[in-house]
Order: C-alpha cells, then structure tokens, then sequence
C-alpha cells in the first residue's frame, strides 16, 4: 500500500526535526546561545536542506543526510580546533579589539572592523554612555558586543568605596508557581510550609491566587497574583524594625540625659551611636 503524500511529509518532517536536534545536540549549547557567524551560517544551511529534504518526495533523502552531517561537522571540527589553538580561535571566532582607549576613539580600529562612528555611537547608547569622554576603554568584541569600562571617576559609588561592610547577595527563590507550593524554593530559602500558610494570611491571599510567588535576599515573601485588580499589602517587618531602633537610640540617649551616674551615662551614651552607626549603614535597606 503506498503511504499518502501528506502523510508521507509528515514523517518526514518528524524525522528530520529529530535528526536537526540530535545535530544541534551533538554541536553544543553553544551552538544555540551564542552563534559566530560561520556557525550561523552552517545553521542556515542545515535549516534550508531540511526543508527541501521534507517536501522533496520525488528525493531519496540519503544524499541529503551525508550533506547534513557534513554541514554539522564542519563547525564541529573548527570548534575542536578552536579549542586547542589560540590562532585558529582568533581565525576561526575573531578576536576583541579596543575601539574606544582613554576617552578617544580609535579611528584605526574602526575602520579595520567596518564599522561606522555613527555604528559605534548606537552601541554606545545601548550601554548608557553619552559621552565619549567618560570612557576608559570600550572593546568590541568577536561577536560584535560592545564593553565599556568608565574611568574611575565616572563610575559607580560601590560599598566598598564607602567602606562599608554588606552581607552577601542571596539569590530569591521561587516557593509558589501557579498556585501550587514549591518544596525545593521553601528548602533552598531554609522556609517551612507552615511559615508560608502565615505570610499568606497576613496578607489575606488564597493559595490557588498566587501566579508566582518568591522569598526574597532578606527573607520576606513577595506574590504576584492573578487578580491584577486586588491590592497586596506590602510587608511592614523592616520598616518597623527601623523605627524600633531609632526608638531605641532615642531611649538610650534620654536615659543618658536623666541619669547622674557618669559611668550609666557612658555607657548610654556609647551604646546610642552604636546603633545610630547601624542605622546609617542599613537605613537604606530597611526603608525598602
């Protein structure tokens, strides 16, 4: 019995989407991530001859195959190459040159890579830089990237420049998605299901309401729910542990001031900067 034509580009179709997945596989996630241009192209090509290998019915599709693989392992092997030499990854990928050195432009550099000041200023742009002055260095990369580095008075104020000493960033996770509870997030975050059922109370939300719902670096639950028109009251914990301190700051100095006891009043006194010190270092994260 001969198979239906439309039934026939349906299998065929199938095969060849699993045969691309293989290759695509084989070739890495690099391959799906990041493409040099040569690995674009190939994938352009392998995509073209799976498309004329699926409707090409008057074909054998063995031919095509061979080509397939011979597509693939081209930039296989050049990715092996690449690997294991520096000058054929600077062949192969290309290599990074510095477009932009101590707040001028290097005109050599740009006319090398073909591209144009008014290219240049676009990239620019995307990275937030309006003046050319402000940049230190600015290196265009293989795959056409654009990194800034500003000069030293033009970046940032960290921490570090203030001298002052924060705890590790934690990453948030995920304990609610789609209404149902996620025992991996609560692990992770070192929560309990019994400490989620409260702070869903307190804020007076149904589980099965709950789109998505994470503990955040400082340890408070934050939802997004699937009513957009209904208010979710916002955590209250850090603003008043920051009015607590400043009462408590308050205290100390008020005792100072009623005490006679030089060493009470020392001691008062000491204590109530220690924590106006605390204050200033964390004001800024307990207002949030």
């Amino acid at each position: 019995m001969e198979i239906p034509e439309w039934l026939n580009i349906v299998l065929r179709s199938l095969f060849l989407v699993f045969f691309l997945f293989l290759l695509t596989k084989w070739l890495g996630k690099k391959q799906l991530s990041q493409l040099s241009f040569f690995e674009y192209v190939a994938g352009i090509t392998l995509g073209s001859i799976a498309a004329e290998l699926s409707t090409g019915l008057e074909r054998n599709m063995l031919p095509g195959i061979y080509s397939m693989f011979v597509w693939a392992g081209i930039p296989f092997i050049a990715g092996l190459l690449a690997l294991k030499s520096k000058k054929a990854r600077n062949f192969i990928e290309g290599q990074e040159v510095v477009v932009i050195k101590n707040g001028k432009i290097q005109e050599e550099s740009l006319t090398k890579e073909k591209y144009t000041v008014e290219e240049l200023l676009h990239l620019l742009r995307k990275k937030n830089v309006f003046n050319i002055a402000d940049v230190e260095f600015a290196v265009l990369e293989a795959n056409g990237d654009l990194n800034v580095m500003f000069k030293k008075e033009k970046q940032p104020i960290t921490p570090k420049d203030l001298q002052m000493e924060v705890a590790p960033e934690r990453p948030p996770h995920t304990v609610i998605l789609e209404g149902k509870i996620m025992d991996s997030g609560l692990s992770a975050s070192g929560m309990t299901r019994e400490w989620l059922d409260v702070e869903l109370k307190k804020r007076n939300i149904a589980l099965d309401n709950v789109y998505i719902g994470q503990v955040d670096p400082f340890g408070q639950l934050v939802v997004d729910i699937y009513d957009d028109n209904m208010q979710v009251p916002q955590p209250k914990d850090r603003p008043m542990l920051l009015s607590a301190l400043k009462k408590c700051g308050a205290d100390l100095e008020t005792f100072a001031l009623a005490t006679e006891d030089e060493k009470a009043k020392e001691m008062y006194s000491r204590n109530a900067k220690k924590i106006e010190e605390i204050i200033q270092k964390s004001e800024h994260l307990l207002r949030q």
